[in-house]
């Protein structure tokens, strides 16, 4: 039997391995993991390297109590915890922080794009990724998780222990503050949408 955590599977018997004691079935865990892991330390702290610190370190602390982990649930929404708190004392103790590439969260572009597009492209994601950096952690968090991770309004809400309803208000407000910073952008895209035939 296998747990599904959206892009994530784990067996159920490597968790009950790990669980156990097993140095393979972490490392396992780890390997599984370690990219939705790194993508959502990147978008809280908004570094590349202490996003794979930190997201290392979470593995080590989340092996600890890994003796109440329930095998009945998903493995990533028990470990995002970890790494969210990890993540947010990290930020706590750090005033500034250093500038990371758009292209850890962005696609890369198609093999018909335009070098202009391409520029415009660029200049978009590099202001999308400012814009989402300059968002309280609350609101930056809610953001990847929902369009970055793709997480569902329910797999938020399971991770991080509130309400449907408040993952959908936190979202909304989220949505409204990045709109808010990235206006002459998403007005500019939908001018260009009307020039489509």
């Amino acid at each position: 039997m296998t747990v599904t955590d959206g892009t994530t599977e784990i067996s159920k018997e490597t968790l009950q391995a790990w669980k156990e004691g097993s140095v393979k079935a972490f490392e396992e865990i780890v390997r599984t993991a370690m990219r939705r892991a790194y993508a959502v330390a990147v978008g809280i702290v908004g570094n590349a390297e202490d996003a794979h610190d930190l997201s290392q370190e979470a593995f080590m602390a989340a092996h600890t109590p890994r003796a109440t982990f329930d095998l009945e649930r998903p493995f990533f929404p028990w470990f995002y915890r970890i790494l969210r708190n990890s993540c947010l004392n990290f930020l706590r103790k750090k005033s500034g922080r250093r500038e990371v590439s758009i292209d850890v969260l962005v696609e890369k572009p198609g093999r018909s794009e335009s070098p202009e597009k391409g520029v415009m492209r660029k200049e978009r994601a590099e202001a999308l990724w400012q814009a989402i950096q300059d968002l309280t952690p609350e609101h930056r968090e809610i953001i990847v998780l929902r369009s970055f991770q793709e997480l569902s309004y329910k797999e938020i809400a399971e991770t991080l222990g509130i309400s449907e309803g408040t993952v959908m208000s936190r979202l909304y407000y989220a949505r409204k503050s990045l709109y808010g910073k990235l206006k002459d952008i998403c007005d500019d895209l939908y001018r260009e949408g009307d020039d489509q035939p």
